[in-house]
């Protein structure tokens, strides 16, 4: 299926699918698991209906032909860049290039926007997604960044900072 913009209906999946490939043992299936440094929710849905009043934030969705939403990767523009965030794939589906395409995706959508840069933000002890961006393109800007404090985002289990990675397009 192709790549396509997410709506409001589809935030109790999207939810689903973050919180599930981020947290919990579901999260564990996976290789992008954030289950052993944080503890709680990746995201809820009131912050993802949230999103969707923002007209900088778009969502952009994998189904499959089922209609099951399978990935999602969060874009806000911040012009000149087009931050990238709560890129997720499900677990039993990762290695499958339903990544690569969202990045591919998300590059496109950049370039419509007249954005010449993709920016992130990644937990600096996750060695093997830092590699894995690598290889897609993407620097570490040498910019570190606290990890995001209160609930919203999770429970910490230790000291988390977060390294910028750009990639220019």
């Amino acid at each position: 299926m192709p790549i396509v913009k997410a709506d409001r209906t589809d935030v109790p999946a999207l939810n689903v699918l973050v919180n599930n490939s981020y947290r919990g043992e579901s999260s564990k299936k996976g290789w992008t698991t954030e289950a052993d440094l944080l503890d709680g929710s990746r995201i809820d849905e009131d912050t993802l209906n949230g999103y969707f009043d923002d007209p900088h934030i778009i969502i952009l969705k994998n189904t499959e032909s089922d209609g099951r939403i399978t990935g999602c990767v969060y874009l806000e523009v911040r012009k000149p860049k087009l931050y990238v965030g709560m890129f997720s794939v499900s677990p039993e589906l990762q290695d499958k290039g339903i990544g690569r395409a969202l990045l591919v995706a998300a590059e496109n959508y950049a370039r419509k926007l007249d954005c010449h840069t993709l920016t992130m933000t990644v937990i600096s002890t996750r060695h093997e997604l830092i590699s894995w961006y690598e290889r897609r393109g993407f620097k570490a800007t040498g910019e570190i960044e606290p990890f995001h404090h209160g609930k919203k985002f999770g429970e910490p289990r230790q000291h988390i900072e977060l390294i910028v990675m750009e990639k220019n397009i």
